[in-house]
């Protein structure tokens, strides 16, 4: 057969001012060409996982620019992604969906069933509105789809009738027997970063996170050596490969991280992830991590204040004892020489309007070397979902196209949509100016280099 993956990447916003605040502002339009260019790597393990003998392919779907829209008219009338014109001359088209696109999907979907090609659906969204999903695909993959995809190609060339296929009747993936990921598919494109996976899950269960709450499957951990063969797959096909390790949190295992640097600290790559404020625990990790390659990490503070906190995390709240180590552990991964991107989560149950003040100064104290600033968002599958659409807080339910992390689709409790839409315009202006943004990197490398002078350290360029 010829079988084609379908991915619908890319960064989505509605809110036509924060697009054009984007537009003006170059850290945000650099972040989200990162994250708009980054491949499908959970379509590329399946493309490794399908049994030999077919004639595979990969595309991504793009935005059109005109599809920024605030209304269901806007929305209806808004252009679509293309489908590619090669993927109408396949025999099963595999598309992945987060829910921001999942109209996107579904609309190209329509398109090739009604050219007589077979559709599978994966991935989060779909894992949780399987019903929706099936309205629109011939084949519903809930869960994790490297066990069961095999099956499933074998079933349709035998013409099978089954459209539900559950991860869990296959048995959890056993991440330690993965296959290097197929980034041969991805040709020549022009990506800037590319995705590596280290470990699934995250032992937090954040009340608002899509990934570990949706799949409700442990925190597991890759062999070090088999990461460093994908690593050494991307370095066969492509110059310098910058690497963005697809984890939800990469070092929560210390001693496992050590492994993992050790293992890809020869090839010579630089890196970015995403981890907790406990990475700071240990200077021995950072001092590997730096070795190895990592030029930044994406840490979770999630809120300026440790209040708000209380509760987000369903387990030990983590977050929230956390919080007072948040400055000290900002200064000691910097001092490192690794990045940190301090991310914050706006309009939780505890923030105020104080609250994108409150942000501002934060960052002006601590002078991470760069920040990233979202919205609450509900997910469907999360319990902050259930528990917003309960109390009717939810202003416009199965609008997923403003699932975007940027578009407020439900009412704070302590302030109005309206109050934090605009503190979201407000901060973003003060944050991401050029000369504030300027100012906050020059500070880095100044205190890197005191840091490195002090301690007698040969001075190195964080990118080098």
């Amino acid at each position: 057969m010829k079988i084609g993956f379908l991915a619908t990447g890319g960064l989505r916003v509605c809110d036509r001012r924060l697009v054009s605040l984007g537009m003006t502002m170059p850290s945000i339009m650099q972040r989200a060409q990162t994250i708009a260019s980054l491949p499908s790597l959970g379509l590329l393990y399946l493309a490794a996982v399908t049994p030999p003998g077919h004639e595979l392919q990969y595309w991504e779907s793009k935005p059109e620019p005109s599809n920024a829209n605030q209304n269901d008219e806007a929305r209806r009338s808004a252009p679509m992604p293309r489908v590619p014109p090669e993927a109408f001359a396949c025999d099963l088209v595999a598309i992945s969906i987060l829910t921001a696109q999942a109209f996107e999907a579904y609309h190209m979907a329509d398109q090739l069933r009604n050219a007589g090609v077979k559709v599978a659906f994966g991935g989060l969204h779909a894992s949780v509105l399987v019903d929706e999903a099936l309205q629109h695909a011939d084949f519903v993959i809930v869960g994790e789809g490297e066990n069961v995809w095999p099956e499933l190609v074998q079933a349709v060339e035998r013409g099978t009738e089954q459209r539900l296929w559950k991860g869990a009747d296959y048995g959890v993936v056993d991440v330690r027997r993965l296959p290097v990921p197929r980034y041969d598919l991805l040709g020549d494109r022009p990506y800037n970063r590319f995705t590596v996976q280290t470990s699934r899950g995250c032992p937090w269960r954040c009340d608002f996170c899509a990934s570990n709450v949706m799949l409700g499957l442990p925190y597991r951990k890759r062999d070090p050596e088999h990461v460093r063969l994908d690593v050494e797959a991307l370095i066969k096909l492509y110059r310098r490969p910058f690497i963005e390790f697809a984890d939800d949190n990469t070092f929560v295992d210390k001693e496992w991280g050590k492994q993992l640097c050790r293992a890809i600290a020869p090839l010579r790559v630089q890196w970015f992830t995403e981890t907790d404020i406990s990475v700071a625990d240990d200077p021995g990790l950072l001092v590997e991590m730096r070795a190895a390659g990592c030029r930044q990490v994406l840490i979770g503070f999630e809120s300026p204040n440790p209040q708000p906190l209380r509760g987000v995390e369903m387990r030990s709240d983590f977050k929230a004892r956390r919080f007072e180590r948040s400055r000290e552990a900002i200064a000691r991964v910097q001092a490192h020489g690794i990045a940190v991107n301090a991310c914050f989560v706006l309009g939780l149950d505890g923030h105020g309007p104080d609250v994108f003040d409150n942000v501002f100064q934060f960052v002006n104290e601590t002078q991470p070397f760069d920040v990233q600033i979202t919205v609450l968002t509900p997910f469907p599958g999360t319990p902050l979902f259930d528990r917003l659409l309960a109390e009717k807080r939810i202003l416009q339910p199965n609008r997923w196209d403003l699932c975007t992390l940027f578009d407020v689709n439900f009412v704070p409790k302590n302030m109005t949509p309206e109050q934090l839409r605009d503190g979201l315009y407000w901060l973003a202006e003060k944050l991401y100016n050029e000369p504030t943004v300027q100012s906050r990197q020059r500070r880095f490398m100044e205190r890197l280099f005191e840091t490195r002078a002090a301690q007698k350290i040969p001075q190195l360029s964080i990118w080098t």
